[in-house]
């Protein structure tokens, strides 16, 4: 009888196990929302917790060192109790300071909200283009340098706006805001010279998108209002890889160090589940 060979051995085919990501978005009021709903677009499967320090808004009142030591002391006891994979800090303010210090004492990454810049100058056609930022923004040599940097034969107009974060926290609580208000935080965007006008706009702080079609209809013409929230998203997918298989979205945790979010209107303006808000008050640094 003949042998009968032994069936070959079956190749090992490792299984493909991809973790789910957890991630931190963090501001100082609301406005973070903005860049966690292009987030959650673009990581459909992560875990997600929303952490506002709304008992230090607006963090363009605080000085740098207070802004640093501030975020510093919240962003460790999050991380603590969070445990997150990656951390967004939705904040132009913040990040143009606290970034160095964040990264330099986490070993984990943050990807942070810096003035668009350069996009805006690459689609500018009159080469006009207005920066609308915090005051804080403004004066930081972060910004100074992205003109000077990604400008190139761009006009370039930095315009810090003392209350328009303020409005547009007030107006996704519910608030009626005059649209002259509106209109006088925005006034020195549109600026007109014999060679040209004003046509695009960079949104230069997280709250302002959120009121961008109010902003479109008191502007004085139509002009392109630049979202850094796209970019931001396209950062974070590339930091974190491959898109693990996941159902349906997961609720948010919504975290706050003053008083309760509103987590229904967090569910709105995310259109997306949230968990029963929380509030964390461990004496953090004074922010002052």
């Amino acid at each position: 009888m003949a042998d009968i060979p032994a069936p070959a051995p079956r190749l090992a085919v490792p299984s493909l196990h991809i973790q789910c990501p957890t991630i931190l978005v963090f501001d100082s009021g609301l406005g973070g929302l903005s860049v966690f709903r292009e987030v959650a677009r673009a990581r459909p499967d992560a875990s997600f917790i929303y952490a506002a320090d709304d008992a230090a808004f607006p963090y363009g009142a605080l000085s740098d060192a207070a802004l640093v030591a501030r975020v510093s002391s919240v962003m460790d006891t999050l991380i603590a109790a969070t445990r997150p994979t990656l951390v967004v800090v939705a904040c132009n303010t913040a990040s143009t300071l606290a970034l160095p210090t964040l990264r330099a004492a986490h070993g984990l990454p943050f990807v942070g909200t810096v003035p668009a810049v350069k996009p805006a100058c690459a689609a500018s056609v009159t080469r006009k283009v207005s920066v609308l930022a915090t005051p804080g923004t403004v004066r930081r040599d972060y910004t100074a340098s992205l003109v000077r940097d990604f400008a190139g034969s761009c006009e370039v107009t930095l315009v810090p706006s003392p209350r328009l974060a303020e409005l547009a926290e007030a107006a996704m609580r519910g608030a009626v805001i005059d649209d002259e208000d509106l209109r006088a935080e925005i006034a020195p965007c549109f600026v007109r010279s014999e060679t040209g006008r004003t046509d695009t706009v960079v949104l230069a702080c997280t709250h302002y998108p959120l009121i961008v079609d109010q902003l479109r209809r008191v502007a004085p013409w139509p002009v392109n209002f630049v979202d850094p929230a796209p970019a931001i998203a396209r950062r974070v997918a590339s930091l974190l890889g491959p898109t693990a298989f996941a159902g349906s979205p997961k609720p948010v945790r919504v975290v706050s160090t003053g008083s309760a979010l509103d987590g229904a209107l967090v569910s709105r303006i995310l259109q997306r589940e949230t968990n029963a808000p929380e509030v964390i008050a461990p004496p953090f640094a004074l922010a002052s």
